[in-house]
């Protein structure tokens, strides 16, 4: 594969496979980015530019997608629509970048025999309780409980669907909630810390006893690269770290390493459908590709994550105000909702 499409790839996991691939292939890199809120121009800097190409554009625009994947011998698509909270306030984006995006890709890579990989979530298999001793596997079925898990199903979906259609070269995986540098300050982990640094409260949703199996980006990022090369087509593969643990003993541990007491933190009502557990069972990954993560230590990850955000105010710090803007409109809408149902009650 001389010539690689990454979509997304100025996003959160997307720039960091990007320089994976850098590192350990000799790959030239064409990144595929909207440069919506999400994508950052700036998670790219420094890299070389003989061996990577930034294309402004969207995924939905099929004359562009056709001419970028005509030209490349694979395509990883990590483009998405992706914060739950976003989903519930405006579902519209995720329909048409997730399902439609995805269409638009398949179509090209179907009429140009380009192998393709399809990047999806966990939360698509919907959540576990929290005493359930079972975890996610590829044949799950699907329970998706939000516009965001519930588009990413749909392109899981089209994927399949295309395969078996059209002889598509394709793979899949569904990877649980990933942690690391580049990561957008709307997230829950980079949330809470560089709201410490800046002497503001973190907060943790309802109890904070939901469940999430926590992996280092850079876990994804050979994980992808190992499927690319080896993984069976059509099949689906479940990346995971064996990282669960729950939300506020995660926001506990980033107080304690930021040198804070572990209950300062402000607790805030629970979003909507807030899934309860997510657990990911990746042994075929292992047994069958040979795959072993390299960051299984959930607290020394979120130190050298913590340390990143310390020195890189200047990468997350125009995105902060108007996340955290954001985040007050949506809650001051829902309050609004709150009440006219009580009113109509």
């Amino acid at each position: 594969m001389k010539r690689i499409l990454v979509t997304g790839g100025a996003g959160f996991i997307g720039a960091n496979f990007v320089r994976y691939l850098l590192e350990h292939s000799s790959a030239q890199v064409v990144v595929l980015d909207a440069l919506t809120y999400a994508g950052n121009r700036e998670s790219l800097n420094g890299l070389p530019e003989d061996r990577v190409e930034l294309c402004i554009g969207s995924i939905t625009d099929a004359s562009l997608v056709d001419r970028l994947v005509s030209d490349s011998d694979a395509v990883v698509h990590f483009a998405a629509e992706s914060h739950n909270d976003n989903s519930l306030h405006d579902p519209a984006p995720f329909l048409e970048t997730n399902i439609l995006g995805t269409y638009m890709l398949l179509e090209a890579v179907r009429l140009h025999n380009v192998r393709f990989h399809h990047i999806s979530t966990d939360e698509v298999y919907g959540d576990l309780e929290l005493d359930d001793p079972a975890r996610f596997t590829e044949t799950t079925p699907y329970n998706p409980s939000s516009p965001y898990s519930s588009t990413k199903a749909a392109s899981d979906l089209l994927v399949r669907a295309w395969v078996r259609s059209f002889g598509v070269r394709a793979t899949l995986s569904n990877c649980s909630n990933n942690y690391g540098p580049y990561q957008h300050v709307e997230k829950f982990i980079p949330r809470q810390i560089t709201n410490i640094l800046n002497g503001e409260k973190p907060k943790l949703y309802g109890s904070g006893n939901n469940v999430r199996d926590w992996i280092h980006v850079d876990d994804h990022s050979s994980a992808v690269w190992r499927i690319l090369q080896h993984g069976q087509m059509g099949r689906t593969y479940l990346i995971g770290a064996n990282g669960e643990e729950n939300n506020r003993v995660v926001l506990e541990t980033i107080l304690e390493l930021m040198g804070k007491n572990a209950n300062d933190y402000e607790k805030v009502p629970d979003r909507p459908g807030h899934d309860l557990r997510y657990a990911i069972d990746a042994s075929p990954l292992r047994v069958e590709l040979g795959w072993v993560p390299q960051h299984e230590d959930l607290a020394q990850g979120l130190s050298t994550t913590i340390q990143w955000y310390t020195e890189n105010r200047a990468w997350w710090e125009p995105l902060k105000q108007q996340t955290e803007a954001r985040y007050e409109s949506q809650e001051r809408d829902r309050k609004l909702e709150a009440v006219k149902t009580v009113g109509t009650a």
